[in-house]
């Protein structure tokens, strides 16, 4: 399984990731925003919220989280 290590957010709804294994990547995650409970992510405050699970995926406070398997295919 794939696990990130490092993210940072960028402009645009777009965020930096890194993978243990070292490969780096910017991923647009906006196409996954907007809808239900993510519809507040929308706010440029809340998307800046995101943190590293202890699985390796990437997470929101409001429960929002995307797999990083997923990531990777992105």
């Amino acid at each position: 399984m794939d696990e990130i290590v490092d993210i940072h957010v960028l402009d645009g709804f777009q965020i930096w990731i890194k993978f243990k294994d070292g490969l780096e990547k910017t991923v647009n995650v906006r196409q996954f925003l907007g809808k239900g409970f993510t519809e507040e992510l929308l706010d440029y405050d809340n998307f800046k919220k995101v943190a590293i699970e202890p699985g390796g995926g990437i997470a929101w406070y409001n429960g929002f989280d995307v797999c990083p398997n997923y990531l990777r295919t992105l």
